[in-house]
Formats: structure tokens, sequence, C-alpha cells
């Protein structure tokens, strides 16, 4: 949700995963910048670790994001390395954004 920076350390850029069906959570940190390309990565690893074991015979993975940021509905490359792991897992990815106007209510 927000970069964390740290005079000595630098700068630290959580990304989160909510799987709802598991009621559990999953967070990458970044250090470097917020793009689309790390949004997935921590989208993939989820998937790797926990998802993929966790459902199996899943086929289709449901994504809901806000609309700002690196995972934002008008990003081109979030869409092209969605679909990069689309392929990479056989997996259809179906994703639904929150109006902006929403995200205030989920902080």
């Amino acid at each position: 949700m927000h970069d964390f920076k740290d005079k000595q350390l630098g700068k630290a850029i959580p990304h989160g995963i909510y799987d709802v069906a598991s009621d559990r959570g999953w967070v990458t940190v970044g250090i470097d910048h917020d793009t689309a390309q790390f949004a997935v990565n921590s989208i993939r690893a989820w998937w790797k670790y926990l998802g993929q074991p966790r459902y199996p015979t899943a086929g289709r993975l449901h994504i809901t994001a806000d609309c700002g940021g690196s995972n934002g509905n008008r990003i081109k490359l979030w869409k092209v390395e969605l679909q990069k792991l689309a392929d990479e897992t056989s997996l259809e990815i179906a994703v639904c954004h929150f109006p902006p106007y929403l995200q205030s209510a989920f902080i």
C-alpha cells in the first residue's frame, strides 16, 4: 500500500496478496521500485509457494486490485505481465479493479 523509507536501509516496498478462501495473506517486499513486473512477480511467488499447492486443480485465478499504481487498470505493462503469468501457469486470469473512490473504504 505504501513505501516505507529508512535513511540507513533505503526503501521497502510491500506488495500484498490476500487469499479470501483460506483467509491468509502473502507479502512480498521489494527495495527498488513498485512496478508492474514487481506486482506480478508477487502474484507469481504466491502462486508458486502457496496458491498452487493449496489449489492444485485450479484453472482460474480471480484478482481484485485497486485502480492505482503498478496494478492500475490503465497500465499496459501490468496486462502484459499478467498475460505472461497466465501463459506460464496455464491459468485463466481475471482482474476486477475497485473504483478509486472505494479504496479508502478498505484501508
